[in-house]
């Protein structure tokens, strides 16, 4: 093995590493932010209500992430109604179309994760808030989410690996992510083992991050579950 193309290369891994984390990142503080109203309004008892959410929920979680970024990156450029709008500039780059991708994938996943934890609250809680006087908007802000948020940390987190693991395929649409600097080193050095074998360890290396912070959110979000000592 010939680690010497590698270690040349370290500058293109690290963007590549850059690219990758920021596309992840913001692609969860995008899914987040839309999750969080999927997910309340698929609780409805109202079946009108919830049928949009679950029909999006049903098809992001339902069809691979690489078909609906390929329906983002490529077909969407056959509809000359949006090659001719103002929303043009941001489908026909790949980094963008990649982060719509992600988004909407991440959303529905999230969304469903909180669905059940949201159904989830116990209703004595619920009812020990209206009793206190709390409306229902405040019983939601203050009792529902962040219990269903701290039900839902442990499945967040896996989806949160899942979706770093997932964005390996922004470099099947020419972006440079880690994946696509792997490429990169193999097309040029034809190092196949090599060049994917460090993108692989990059890739742990993050891993081991996310697993390390959502531990530490863990530890404090649940620290009323603990047993104290007399």
């Amino acid at each position: 093995m010939d680690f010497g193309a590698i270690v040349s290369n370290l500058p293109l891994y690290l963007d590549g590493m850059l690219t990758t984390v920021e596309l992840v990142v913001i692609a969860l503080i995008i899914g987040l932010a839309l999750a969080v109203p999927v997910a309340l309004t698929a609780t409805s008892n109202n079946p009108l209500v919830t049928f949009a959410p679950k029909a999006f929920i049903y098809f992001f979680r339902g069809t691979p992430l690489i078909v609906q970024m390929y329906m983002i990156y490529y077909g969407a450029g056959q509809f000359e109604p949006l090659r001719e709008s103002i929303f043009w500039p941001i489908f026909k780059e790949a980094y963008a179309c990649a982060l719509i991708a992600f988004s909407l994938n991440t959303a529905a996943y999230t969304a469903e994760i909180l669905r059940g934890a949201i159904i989830a609250t116990p209703y004595g809680e619920i009812e020990a808030g209206r009793s206190c006087g709390m409306s229902k908007w405040l019983v939601l802000r203050r009792i529902i989410l962040p219990n269903s948020f701290r039900r839902a940390l442990p499945a967040y987190g896996n989806e949160v690996i899942f979706m770093l693991h997932g964005s390996a395929l922004a470099g099947v649409i020419t972006i440079v992510d880690l994946f696509g600097a792997a490429r990169i080193v193999n097309s040029r050095h034809f190092v196949p083992f090599e060049s994917f074998i460090t993108a692989g360890v990059f890739y742990l290396i993050l891993t081991f991050a996310i697993i390390w912070l959502f531990k530490k959110v863990e530890f404090r979000w649940h620290a009323h579950l603990r047993r104290r000592e007399v």
